[in-house]
């Protein structure tokens, strides 16, 4: 069977990715038909020129959107299922375009709501409202002029050609869109039962007008709670044309055919104008799974390996014949690391302040780095040491990443911060010291950003293969290798950085490697031959930190780079070939 599924906007707006991934978990075949207005999706579906519809009755931000529940109320549409959606919105320009360059941001109105305080940093920027972020993202790309952008998600960049100036920002990280999914009256069996493939839990929805008398609304929720029904919503609105008259929309868990919820909607008639049954339906648990990222363009397959050691059987997804081409991990920004391109990723140990972190990123994006690093969290060995900014530095961090429309990375310390951190930074850092926590590990492999995982510091190769292995085997295929240094007898260095790790891995694995000399040897002054070597021999990124006045700094002060040696380190890469066909 093949439906036909009805959402406004075209392709890149949230309502089609959202629509797609619920009919994908369905497992139906589908064909997609965008319009122009919500009422367009109601008469859609209501004429019978599309099997199902989708609309957004609710935003954590914006809150109610009014049209969803009357639009399904006033054609009489059946709800199928909720979807609980994360919104997320990326800033999306042409390549070259920059966020501190912006005149005008396209976005549809639902979504300015939810953006407003990221709006209010872009200086000189105007805001124009959209039908739809697939709409503005489409004629971003069709003006051609790099002063625009748009607000949409990233399927959005990915159909239209955009880049990535900044992630995450909407007003607060668990920016939730309720969607409704719906069909009409007369639809047929098969679409009937779309509401039953998930097996989740039941919502019933209703609207009701009380009368202008004390307790009116008081009574009708009494009836509910010694019914014990709980309400998952409720909100109301004047009634056009009665202004002492209220419409209240309702949201009740469970299900209709339940003897209690009956029995309570027949209890209510002696208290209202008038109720208006919407339906039961599923709820989806959490939010709706995205859509899989697309595959990223594969690279040139190196020369052909030998047979990889009997250890590679415990890491299987890592190993170089799961993806002979090799693995590229798009970062965002247009940023890929794993291709042709040497990438530089740049920035101090630790966030310190407002000041520091945006001064550093400036300083480095304009020397040629393309990711800017930085310490939120930071495990010292010494319990007395700087530890961190903790949220506050991430949230220094990701403005700063806004602020020069570079990506971001910093190192997320436990199974509690994953979630959140994901929806700030753009690859997550595991780090040296928590590389075999296998709980972290499971708990990055669940989301949908890059993670950088650092070598332990005394790691063998094939223990840093196995620890990629847990993330991968979780469905996150963007797993960055890094070598940083391992502890051996030698102490005229902090660590003893391994470049033969870098040819061995690449023969071994498909995943990107990048090299961390800044952490390998602890001292600034060494830093430049071996970011040189690290190129040499065919690193796919090179990681150092960067700081405004290396003395001062809270954390790494010895091995913290000037913006004068961080010049001269980007002027001797730029004349070093690479290793990588090597």
């Amino acid at each position: 069977m093949t439906i036909t599924a009805a959402y406004q906007g075209v392709e890149g707006a949230h309502s089609e990715v959202a629509l797609t991934a619920w009919l994908k978990t369905a497992g139906v075949a589908h064909e997609l038909v965008g319009v122009p207005t919500f009422r367009h999706v109601a008469t859609a579906v209501a004429g019978g020129k599309a099997d199902v519809g989708l609309l957004p009755i609710d935003n954590a931000i914006a809150g109610t959107v009014r049209d969803g529940y009357d639009l399904v109320a006033q054609y009489e549409l059946v709800p199928l299922t909720e979807l609980a959606w994360r919104m997320d919105h990326r800033l999306l320009g042409l390549p070259g375009a920059s966020a501190s360059a912006l005149r005008e941001v396209l976005a549809h109105p639902l979504v300015i709501e939810e953006c407003g305080r990221f709006l209010g940093t872009l200086a000189g920027a105007r805001v124009v409202p959209s039908i739809d972020t697939g709409v503005a993202a489409r004629e971003v790309a069709a003006g051609a002029d790099p002063s625009r952008a748009a607000i949409g998600p990233p399927e959005a960049a990915a159909r239209h050609g955009l880049i990535e100036l900044a992630a995450n920002v909407a007003d607060h990280p668990d920016n939730v869109t309720r969607f409704l999914a719906f069909r009409g009256r007369d639809a047929r069996d098969e679409v009937r039962a779309l509401g039953d493939r998930l097996g989740a839990s039941r919502k019933t929805s209703l609207l009701l007008t009380t009368r202008h008398e004390r307790g009116a609304l008081a009574r009708c929720l009494g009836v509910l709670a010694e019914s014990g029904i709980n309400l998952a919503k409720l909100e109301s609105r004047p009634v056009l044309g009665r202004p002492w008259d209220h419409l209240f929309y309702i949201d009740l868990e469970g299900d209709v055919s339940d003897p209690r919820i009956a029995a309570a909607l027949e209890q209510l008639q002696p208290h209202v104008t008038s109720v208006q049954l919407l339906g039961s339906y599923d709820v989806t648990s959490g939010s709706a799974p995205p859509p899989a990222a697309p595959r990223p363009a594969a690279a040139a397959a190196p020369v052909a390996a030998p047979a990889l050691p009997a250890s590679a059987k415990g890491w299987p997804k890592a190993a170089r014949p799961a993806r002979p081409e090799g693995t590229r991990v798009p970062v965002g920004g247009g940023v890929v690391i794993g291709g042709d391109e040497l990438v530089v990723i740049a920035g101090p140990c630790s966030v310190e302040s407002r000041e520091q972190v945006l001064d550093t990123a400036r300083a480095v994006r304009d020397r040629g780095a393309r990711l800017l690093r930085g310490g939120a969290f930071k495990p010292r060995t010494n319990p007395y040491s700087f530890q961190g900014l903790g949220w506050d530095g991430v949230a220094l961090l990701a403005e700063a990443g806004r602020a020069t429309g570079m990506p971001v990375v910093s190192e997320v310390m436990s199974v509690d911060q994953v979630e959140r951190m994901a929806r700030e930074v753009d690859v997550l850092q595991i780090g040296a010291r928590n590389m075999q926590n296998f709980d972290l590990l499971k708990a990055v492999g669940k989301v949908d950003r890059p993670v950088m995982l650092k070598r332990g510091l005394s790691a063998s190769l094939d223990e840093l293969l196995a620890a990629a292995e847990y993330i991968l085997a979780e469905g996150n295929p963007h797993v960055i290798l890094c070598e940083r240094g391992i502890r051996t007898f030698e102490t005229a260095t902090r660590n003893t950085l391994d470049l033969s790790a870098i040819p061995v891995l690449r023969e071994r694995t498909h995943l990107p490697v990048i090299v961390d000399p800044s952490h390998g040897v602890g001292i600034a002054r060494w830093i430049r031959p071996l970011a040189r070597a690290a190129k040499a021999v065919g690193a796919h990124a090179i990681m150092v930190e960067v700081h405004p006045n290396p003395p001062e700094a809270k954390s790494d002060a010895e091995q913290a780079l000037t913006y004068d040696e961080f010049s001269r380190i980007m002027d001797d890469l730029s004349r070093i070939g690479t290793g990588v066909d090597a």
